[in-house]
């Protein structure tokens, strides 16, 4: 029983090492923040906050990262403190939106606490406004827009196109009545995933992929310079179902630069540095290396990492070679 155990506790901890990406890390901010720039801040999974000199928005708002044990047999809630404590080491007082990429738990859970902490709208599906009601957030704080509506938040445009979730066929189906925590992880279902695309007149065009699944075509026509990547489960794919990824989500838009999200193991709190999956949950390793080949066949794009918890200015884009 004793090697069982220790068996068991050596496979958890098999994960990839960051230091091998360390390099690929984009740069800190300088302050302060200049005009028409536009800068970001990456805090697991798809949590992201995107400002510029005037408006914050977030994505997805994850903050409470309920541990491993409780999100498989308890049940799961927002963390009023936490989520404080996260804003407040984000310098977010003030938001304009929180858009959720999909519903579940990992994605949408805080999105209501965030919104009432800092005046924000919550930006998805009905599932994710279910979710929204059932923690008590006011209608008007709630938007649910059409596929491919823009949605205009100080300097920035921001557009939900249709996509679909990974699939590993957990907790899929919609939220069809107020969800109220605590409840089990697996209540929040997916309630249908986004494409999200934010642009920013003077600066460029983003757009963030939550989930490393896809809509055939659903992105044909469109440009993006950066596309923050999903990629979740994407180690233990077979070469076709990345190719097939890669080629809707990144290569269809034509990126100048490809980021690499939803990586991390978000059983851990955001007091503990970030880090991979387990090798037998996912690979880090395995996704890293597909991406860079990728980029590098098309002479066109980029491949970098996100410091975690670290504001980098991502748009605009200097050129090639040109020191920030």
């Amino acid at each position: 029983m004793l090697l069982v155990a220790f068996g068991v506790v050596r496979v958890l901890n098999d994960r990839p090492d960051l230091e091998r990406w360390r390099a690929l890390e984009l740069p800190p901010a300088k302050l302060p923040i200049g005009d028409g720039e536009v800068r970001i801040t990456f805090f697991g999974v798809s949590t992201l906050v995107i400002r510029d000199r005037e408006t914050t928005i977030l994505v997805d708002g994850f903050f409470t990262r309920p541990g491993l044990l409780t999100m498989l047999v308890g049940e799961v809630e927002p963390d009023p403190l936490v989520i404080a404590a996260e804003l407040e080491r984000a310098g977010v007082e003030r938001a304009a939106a929180v858009i959720v990429v999909h519903s579940h738990f990992d994605h949408v859970m805080d999105a209501p606490e965030v919104a009432k902490r800092t005046g924000a709208v919550v930006v998805g599906s009905e599932s994710t406004a279910n979710v929204s009601r059932g923690w008590g957030l006011s209608s008007d704080q709630i938007v649910v827009p059409e596929p491919g509506e823009d949605l205009r938040y100080g300097g920035f445009v921001v557009t939900l196109f249709e996509s679909e979730h990974f699939p590993h066929g957990m907790a899929m189906g919609e939220i069809t009545e107020p969800l109220v925590p605590p409840a089990p992880a697996l209540d929040y279902l997916d309630g249908g995933s986004f494409s999200v695309a934010i642009a920013h007149p003077e600066s460029g065009t983003i757009l963030v992929q939550g989930s490393a699944g896809w809509r055939p075509g659903a992105l044909s026509g469109k440009k993006f310079d950066v596309v923050l990547l999903g990629v979740g489960g994407l180690g233990g794919r077979d070469d076709a179902y990345r190719d097939d990824y890669y080629d809707q989500v990144v290569e269809s838009v034509q990126p100048s630069l490809v980021i690499p999200i939803h990586w991390d193991d978000f059983t851990r709190p955001l007091t503990e540095p970030l880090r991979p999956f387990p090798r037998i949950q996912d690979d880090l390793d395995v996704t890293m290396k597909f991406l860079i080949d990728r980029a590098h066949e098309s002479n066109r794009t980029d491949v970098a990492m996100l410091p975690p918890l670290r504001e980098v200015k991502l748009l605009p884009r200097p050129d090639p070679g040109q020191a920030e």
